[in-house]
């Protein structure tokens, strides 16, 4: 189902022209190397381009469309028309890993003709029949370019540094790059599309194919290696059955894996609308390539920054309209478009499926817009909590790393964008923040009143579910955690600028055993009343027996997890109620 859908992007992107066609793809060029119709290098031409790096402006290379990449595991295997120094130019930099430790060897070039001549060859089994001005130079290039001659080394003086750091080359004959011309690329499309291999059924397009042992890297995903990482790999015998090998396992045709990886290579090229929640890259796309479902996704499904023109009241305006299926006619959005949204996690050489979800653009609003309804709370800042945020709830903040979990991250942005029950790991964590820290932010109490909500229980019904102080409610465990915030208020009036509260010697300890701490709350509360004011006193005194009437002869022996949670929302609810009542004073 990932590959049909990753073909069938790519087939709507070719209609589109945002993509190259079969055999062809982007390849990010640093250099251009300028010849002439001899076939003597004559110039060598940078090709980069100014990009904003926040609030710098850096120097990146030029993406350009070339014959496709060959994939390298091991081995020596040149590109067609392009490579890096080591292959086009017979020379690479020191490599202490792969030459040995040398006595002053930093910077020093390393000749390679072995890659060189792999190249030459390559070229001239493509280029032989081909008579064009461009071939001819390229040919003589190869057979008459010497690295190890001074002369000819020296026309790379000025960017010798550049190239050898590791860019990629590309030919420039008299003023034109050599995949412009027609008979060159005629000529590789014939190489590409001649049959090798095994010829079988393809399993993603159903049709007979050549299929390919080894599919193309795929580029992108954080964590995983610079020079790209598969997502369908067989390495060992366990993995390989009736006498199969490599991705004979699973056989997928040469151009259903030149489709997939192409269109995913695609998608995790535009950086602005990959995202990242944990260890997970996140890609999403809607059928038919439609751009501007991919640009509000960003702010709709994960708080992103809106995107130019539109604040976050619009943003949540028009996924409420989605939600309820009503088509949104500024942004051209159909709540019936098919969206799918793909999570990838890091594994060495390889890639795993984090999720694969599949709906329409309106379904995924509807589990949005229920998500962020759940989440409302009294003090939170974000008419919708965007997911870095939501999960930042879960860390330590005064960690060195401040990564939640990746098993977590990735259940909880599942469970979200699927409209499915939050994962219990997502609760334990913010339990564990609220006793390690004692305090309750408005985004782990909106966490806590979001996960019984959709996770119910009788423990935590939803009376105390609500978005801010509910007065009515007789919830023991929801009072007592209202009981404990008037607590901590009278002993603040009593000891104006205390620098410790009972919340920071009591609170894990009420929540979790009422029966044991209460008694000693009681008494110190009386002993705090007498330092206030008659007016005061009378006004906290009477809040408080109001409470304890609710409650039953004796407090409670302990708390379950879920009345814990309700204990942490009442005390939330009160403390949040006490200064609200002053703003409307």
């Amino acid at each position: 189902m990932i590959l049909q859908s990753l073909v069938q992007l790519y087939e709507d992107l070719v209609k589109r022209g945002n993509i190259a066609p079969p055999g062809w793809g982007p390849a990010k060029i640093s250099y251009a190397l300028c010849l002439g119709e001899d076939g003597a290098l004559r110039q060598v031409i940078p090709q980069v381009c100014e990009v904003k790096s926040g609030k710098k402006t850096v120097l990146r290379p030029i993406s350009q469309s070339l014959p496709a990449a060959v994939k390298r595991t091991s081995g020596v295997l040149p590109n067609f028309l392009w490579d890096n120094a080591g292959y086009l130019l017979g020379i690479r930099k020191y490599d202490e890993k792969k030459d040995g430790p040398r006595e002053e060897a930093a910077g020093e070039i390393v000749f390679c003709p072995e890659l060189f001549q792999a190249c030459a060859r390559l070229h001239h089994d493509l280029l032989d029949e081909v008579h064009t001005p461009t071939a001819t130079a390229i040919l003589r290039f190869f057979d008459t370019w010497d690295p190890q001659e001074e002369r000819q080394l020296g026309c790379l003086s000025e960017e010798l540094e550049g190239i050898l750091n590791g860019g990629n080359l590309v030919f420039r004959v008299e003023g034109h790059f050599a995949q412009e011309d027609p008979q060159i690329r005629a000529a590789w499309q014939r190489h590409y599309d001649q049959a090798e291999g095994v010829r079988m059924q393809c399993l993603v397009s159903g049709k007979e194919d050549d299929i390919v042992s080894v599919h193309p890297a795929i580029k992108g995903v954080t964590g995983a290696q610079s020079s790209g990482a598969a997502l369908v790999s067989f390495n060992a015998p366990a993995f390989c059955s009736y006498g199969k090998e490599q991705n004979l396992n699973a056989p997928v045709g040469k151009y259903a894996a030149f489709a997939y990886t192409s269109a995913l290579n695609y998608l995790l090229a535009d950086r602005e609308n990959v995202q990242r929640v944990g260890d997970t890259t996140i890609v999403c796309w809607a059928a038919g390539a439609e751009k501007q479902y991919t640009l509000f996704s960003g702010a709709a499904l994960l708080g992103n920054a809106p995107p130019q023109g539109i604040s976050e009241t619009e943003v949540r305006s028009v996924v409420k309209r989605l939600a309820e299926g009503r088509p949104c006619q500024e942004w051209d959005l159909d709540p019936q478009q098919p969206f799918y949204v793909l999570g990838l996690a890091p594994n060495a050489a390889r890639l795993s499926v984090r999720f694969f979800l599949r709906d329409s653009f309106g379904g995924f609003m509807r589990h949005i817009n229920d998500h962020h309804q759940r989440m409302e709370i009294v003090g939170n800042t974000y008419s919708m909590v965007p997911l870095w945020a939501m999960l930042r709830e879960t860390v330590n903040p005064h960690a060195t790393d401040k990564t939640p979990s990746p098993v977590m991250a990735g259940a909880v942005t599942r469970a979200i964008f699927g409209g499915l029950p939050y994962p219990a790991s997502l609760l334990e964590a913010v339990t564990c923040r609220i006793r390690a820290e004692r305090t309750i932010t408005p985004g782990r109490a909106a966490i806590i009143k979001a996960y019984y909500l959709k996770n119910p229980t009788p423990q935590c019904p939803k009376e105390v579910l609500t978005v801010s102080l509910n007065e009515n409610s007789t919830n023991i465990p929801y009072t007592l955690g209202r009981l404990f915030s008037l607590y901590e208020a009278v002993q603040e009036k009593a000891n104006p600028g205390i620098n410790a509260t009972i919340k920071d010697k009591y609170f894990n300890s009420a929540s979790a055993t009422p029966a044991t701490i209460f008694p000693i709350l009681d008494n110190l509360c009386q002993k705090h009343l007498r330092k206030l004011d008659p007016g005061i006193r009378i006004y906290y005194d009477r809040e408080i027996c109001n409470l304890k009437d609710r409650l039953e002869e004796s407090y409670p022996l302990r708390l379950t997890l879920p009345e814990q949670g309700s204990f942490n929302l009442g005390y939330y609810h009160q403390y949040k109620a006490r200064f609200t009542k002053k703003e409307e004073k």
